[in-house]
């Protein structure tokens, strides 16, 4: 019976670890893995090249900047017949109406360069018949009008049917229309107009028109202003993210040498600056009670674009109350139910600490996997910039009658001799070439390579430190046994030898990454035809998708220390170290998860210090920097901007500490199965490490006093006792 128990606990959790004398460490005479892996993203990555390339030679940028006219030239460039035109003029602006706008911000109407909008209401009939106003309507019209008719002239598209007073945003002429209070645009009750078709349309018609153009106005509205508080503040924003580096920096050295002392600090200092923030909010809560619009819901204000209105409502500072409280009441709780693990913790806190001080360069090592980012992210908008510019203008043929030659490609300046009452115009931007018939194929690609990519590059991270930590770990004498260059000599096997596991692990996770973006983007396309069915079956897949690539995060993390320790392919790494975990499940949550929690709160410190610090500069609710904080749109846009790359900053410094922990965790695993602490095989583990496990057994004997059957009493249970 005991057989049949032990076999069936190694099938659920694995073999232990054998004894090893020649096993000193991380394995330095050891192969390339995963090939296959490594050559197909080798392959990929040239692909990713081959795509830029082409999207650089078919991609022109200058029309995000520079707006065209249908003729596809580009309004205001020096240097060309319309530099003195640097205004964009739609004719019909109620085609905007079209969803297309939406998504290319292109109304399929003519459109031509202008030196200035207009700021009348003219219709050129009525233009016709006087010489000055006719004189001011050709600015907007284009060439040959002399001898025609106004039917003539409407007919072959020359002018638009009428103007409208407009107003210059982005370089484009948009309407300016009445406004009352709140913005909302008001038409007279009886206005007609001729739309340029021969039809008398109402003039509210007019505002359906541009009601898509308005959605798109505002949103450049809000965007601009945000660009120009980033202008104004951006130096600002730089000190704050240098304070956050500096405090980050004193508070892992202070933990290498005070580990204990500041992680109580850390706690009760999380504590306090929550609890600061509930009283903050409570005291303008109580504040706002006298004043006049304050009891005014957010279902009642609805959307508002200066997201500063939201802050003198009532119910906004009550939602902030009751999110800091439920924050506050979850980490007291968890720190009661876990003070005896905290304690734990600390000790293996105190273990990576010293870890980190033989190997000091593994705190700078963030900055290489930063600057490798920042190349992976920019080249991805750069190529994603130029293949969204790549589209070239379309025109098709448009008449009022029946042809032969309706809807077909032409040519701007010519029209089909069939079809006399014919206008080639304008369509749309894309392309009959192969190329445009797969940029969305490349498009697709572009964001599947980023995902790859920056997966590959935390993946070569958390490698080269597991590396490094486990190269200190087993090191029977500190430092004399360890290399020289830690972080260097493991870096250089991770990149020699197991460029293909890397590849391996970071594939399974963006592929996961990429479904879960298409399903956000079905999600998205179907919002409006969904049933309870879809919508549930959608919700249900995001959310399994979202727990599966947790889960592939936490396998990959561990198998690619074990990859760094043994040299084995990703697979088996992968399998021999959930198996490790699984025969270690109760350390794991005792020991891992409270140490990732502890510095979990580490990072919640300092955002919070930051975060208060950035909010009395920006807001200028300290006298003392009144005259010193600039003057924003949105004081949110600097106080967001530093808070999240406070925790950025914060998790890049952490994320070492994180490493080095599950590094050790592992190694000290395998070493409890490896060794039994005698002098034959002694434990590589510190004493102090060694009393970690001597109280982590103790606290698990006291809550688990009964033994599982499926597990038998080893040499090291004995040992341990003893």
């Amino acid at each position: 019976n005991i057989n049949k128990n032990q076999n069936f606990f190694y099938l659920f959790h694995g073999e232990p670890r054998k004894y090893d004398p020649t096993f000193k460490g991380p394995i330095y005479n050891r192969g390339c893995t995963d090939i296959v892996c490594c050559i197909f993203f080798i392959i990929c990555i040239l692909g990713y090249f081959a795509v830029g390339i082409l999207a650089w030679t078919q991609g022109d940028p200058r029309k995000v900047i520079y707006p065209t006219d249908s003729r596809g030239q580009f309004c205001g460039q020096a240097g060309t017949p319309l530099e003195t035109k640097p205004l964009l003029f739609y004719f019909n602006i109620m085609k905007c109406a079209s969803p297309m706008v939406l998504l290319e911000f292109q109304c399929p109407t003519t459109q031509m360069c202008v030196e200035k909008c207009p700021d009348k209401f003219m219709t050129l009939l009525k233009a016709y018949t006087n010489k000055e106003d006719f004189k001011y309507y050709k600015n907007f019209c284009k060439e040959g009008l002399e001898g025609l008719t106004v039917t003539q002239i409407l007919s072959s598209g020359l002018c638009p049917a009428m103007l409208t007073p407009s107003k210059p945003f982005t370089r484009r002429c948009f309407p300016a229309l009445d406004q009352k209070k709140g913005g909302e645009i008001t038409v007279g009750n009886n206005s007609k107009f001729d739309d340029g078709e021969g039809n008398i349309r109402d003039a509210k018609d007019l505002v359906a028109g541009v009601k898509n153009a308005t959605v798109v106005i505002e949103a450049r509205q809000v965007v601009m202003k945000i660009f120009e508080d980033y202008t104004q503040s951006w130096y600002w924003i730089l000190i704050g993210l240098v304070i956050a580096m500096l405090i980050s920096l004193l508070f892992i050295v202070l933990l290498r040498f005070l580990a204990g002392i500041m992680v109580w600090v850390m706690i009760v200092m999380v504590i306090l600056v929550i609890g600061y923030g509930i009283v903050h909010c409570s005291m303008e809560y109580v504040s706002l009670k006298s004043e006049a619009g304050s009891n005014v819901t957010l279902k009642d204000l609805g959307f508002q674009t200066d997201f500063s209105v939201y802050l003198h409502i009532r119910q906004t500072w009550l939602a902030f109350i009751i999110i800091l409280a439920i924050v506050e009441v979850i980490i007291i709780l968890l720190l009661i139910f876990l003070r005896n693990r905290i304690l734990i913790a600390i000790a293996l806190i105190k273990e990576a600490s010293r870890a980190i001080g033989y190997v000091m360069s593994a705190l700078f090592y963030p900055l290489f996997t930063f600057a490798l980012l920042s190349i992976v992210i920019a080249y991805w908008a750069v190529t994603a910039v130029f293949l969204s510019t790549s589209n070239q203008p379309i025109y098709k043929v448009f008449n009022e009658t029946a042809c032969d030659h309706s809807r077909k490609i032409c040519e701007p300046a010519v029209s089909p001799a069939e079809c006399p009452d014919s206008k080639c115009l304008f369509a749309f931007y894309g392309g009959e070439t192969v190329y445009h018939k797969y940029l969305i194929g490349l498009q697709f690609y572009n964001v599947f390579l980023f995902f790859w990519c920056a997966n590959f590059v935390t993946a070569l991270g958390q490698m080269t430190l597991a590396g490094a930590f486990a190269s200190y770990y087993w090191a029977l004498v500190k430092p004399d046994d360890m290399p020289a260059f830690p972080i260097f000599s493991s870096l250089g096997r991770s990149l020699r030898y197991h460029t293909g596991s890397l590849a391996f692990g970071s594939l399974i996770l963006s592929i996961i990454q990429i479904i879960r973006v298409l399903l956000e983007y079905i999600d998205h396309k179907l919002q409006g035809t969904q049933n309870k069915c879809t919508k549930f079956l959608l919700c249900c897949l995001k959310c399994c998708f979202w727990c599966l690539e947790k889960f592939i995060k936490f396998i990959n993390r561990n198998a690619y220390i074990m990859v760094a320790i043994y040299g084995k392919n990703f697979c088996t790494s992968a399998k021999d170290a959930f198996f490790l975990l699984m025969r270690n499940m109760i350390r794991v949550a005792v020991l891992d998860k409270v140490t990732d929690f502890l510095l979990f709160l580490g990072k919640l410190l300092i955002v919070g210090l930051v975060g208060i610090f950035a909010f009395f500069f920006f807001s200028g609710r300290v006298k003392a920097f009144e005259n010193t904080a600039p003057n924003l749109h949105y004081y949110w846009v600097p106080i967001l901007t530093v808070v999240v790359g406070s925790y950025l900053i914060a998790h890049g410094f952490f994320s070492v500490y994180a490493m080095c922990v599950d590094t050790l965790f592992l190694c000290f695993c395998e070493d409890l199965e490896r060794n039994d602490g005698s002098l034959a095989r002694p434990y590589y583990m510190s004493a102090s490490l060694h009393d970690i496990l001597s109280e982590n057994k103790a606290v698990e004997e006291t809550e688990e006093p009964t033994q599982s059957s499926t597990h038998q009493p080893d040499d090291q249970d004995v040992q341990l006792k003893q």
